[in-house]
């Protein structure tokens, strides 16, 4: 199926002037029916790859619908099957609702309640078919999961880190807090000839002064009160691989004129010593910010940082990769529940409605902590704690039938107010049920008719 297509919908019945007046009906409301005559006929064409669902009359020569529902239902238990019964068989129809089937429609039946149900269960698939795209997506994903996605900056990025890979050249990474400026590093590191060398991790923002230049210099023993034996700094240990400062904004003026004069003559001189040793250097910088600009670069020296940028690599928040979103919350998602020994769990309209609104100012480790959230089973109670009134799914798996019957009831109230935007008067035409009935039913399934109010512009 192409994006925009026609939902499918397997038509099953021995009935051929039924099969064709449903065709028409299912035409009419933009779906797409296949029909058949049997339940065999069906079954060669039916199978866990079928996107859309099926509906089946229960009584039927040589394989009746009962048979039917339950081969497919051990094909693919997400298949939403929905059962056309006569008046004898009601019964039966409740037994296939309690054995996992969508729905059942009682003869005669109205071609709008046939409708209804068929989107209701469309919508259904198609967040099963997503789910498992997704997971095989992340199943499939091998670069650091920063680096994932199809949005053009992403597909920039990669292709200028094997660009530069076995470059000689410094590099200033750009990115906002979260985007993965070290995962990044660490690929261009691993991507070129340093690899076999250490890639060395500094966050500059995390040392005081005298901490940090003792820790990227090394000092000599007697170089200062406490420096019992002599150390090798962080620039020298790197020498062969690839020296990660991060938060390089943060650095001090006094340790950012040792550094740029290290860049330039590609030498140390320890604390305390006055001799000075020869290191093959390769710094990765990384920035929240843009220092080429004077209102960013603040202290920053404009000096060392014109001898950082001779390339610069910039990471696109999630904001403006919005596309990348499903496919990274799937790669968290299946690692985190790897991790906790938790099955993937489906995605629900409320995390969907979240994860395609939400602006993540966090970026990609925000999508981490909601995936770990999600694993752990946290993310739905985190959701409705912030008011989230996005519609819920379908008849939930392993409810009883009452239980199931009173969240397809709410499903439906949720879904007329969402329509109208809290309008009673609309709501209650749509819903076809007296105002008393309405809002008892709002306090029974508590239900906020107010939240779904168009805000004012």
């Amino acid at each position: 199926m192409t994006a925009g297509s026609p939902l499918p919908v397997a038509f099953v019945d021995d009935d051929a002037v039924l099969r064709d007046a449903n065709a028409q009906t299912l035409r009419l409301a933009g779906f797409e029916p296949f029909l058949f005559e049997s339940a065999v006929e069906a079954l060669k064409a039916i199978d866990e790859r079928f996107p859309g669902v099926v509906i089946t009359d229960l009584r039927m020569p040589r394989l009746d619908g009962m048979e039917l529902f339950r081969t497919l239902r051990a094909r693919d238990p997400d298949l939403p099957v929905i059962m056309i019964t006569g008046h004898g068989d009601i019964a039966t129809a409740v037994e296939a609702m309690r054995e996992g089937a969508y729905d059942f429609l009682p003869k005669p039946f109205a071609s709008d309640r046939l409708i209804q149900s068929v989107k209701r269960a469309t919508e259904k698939r198609a967040l099963v078919m997503e789910n498992r795209r997704l997971r095989q997506a992340a199943a499939e994903a091998s670069a650091p999961s920063p680096l994932l996605g199809d949005a053009p900056a992403m597909e920039r990025l990669r292709e200028t880190l094997k660009a530069v890979a076995d470059a000689d050249v410094d590099v200033m990474i750009v990115g906002e807090t979260g985007t993965g400026k070290e995962l990044v590093a660490d690929q261009l590191h691993h991507l070129g000839r340093r690899r076999s060398g250490r890639f060395v991790a500094l966050n500059c923002g995390a040392l005081p002064e005298t901490v940090l230049e003792s820790e990227l210099f090394g000092h000599e023993s007697g170089a200062f009160t406490g420096a019992l034996k002599k150390r090798v700094g962080l620039i020298e240990h790197s020498s062969g691989g690839t020296l990660f400062l991060d938060e390089i904004e943060s650095m001090p003026l006094s340790a950012q004129a040792r550094l740029l004069r290290v860049l330039e003559q590609r030498e140390i001189t320890p604390l305390g010593s006055n001799t000075a040793r020869q290191v093959d250097l390769r710094v990765v910088a990384a920035a929240k910010s843009d220092l080429g600009s004077p209102a960013h670069r603040a202290s920053f020296r404009e000096d060392l940082f014109h001898r950082l940028n001779v390339v610069t690599l910039r990471i696109p928040p999630v904001r403006e990769r919005r596309e990348d979103v499903p496919l990274l919350f799937a790669v968290y998602l299946d690692r985190a529940c790897r991790r906790f020994q938790r099955e993937v769990p489906m995605l629900t309209p409320a995390v969907r409605h979240h994860l395609a609104t939400h602006d993540w100012p966090g970026n990609v480790r925000e999508i981490v902590h909601f995936a770990e959230r999600m694993a752990l089973g946290l993310a739905e109670v985190d959701l409705a704690a912030a008011g989230t009134n996005a519609p819920a799914s379908g008849l939930g798996e392993g409810a009883s039938l009452p239980e199931r019957l009173e969240r397809y009831e709410a499903d439906l109230i949720r879904e007329a107010l969402t329509r109208h935007k809290g309008d009673v008067r609309a709501s209650l035409e749509t819903l076809g049920i007296p105002r008393k009935t309405f809002y008892d039913k709002l306090t029974k399934y508590g239900i906020n008719r107010a939240s779904f109010e168009a805000e004012e512009p």
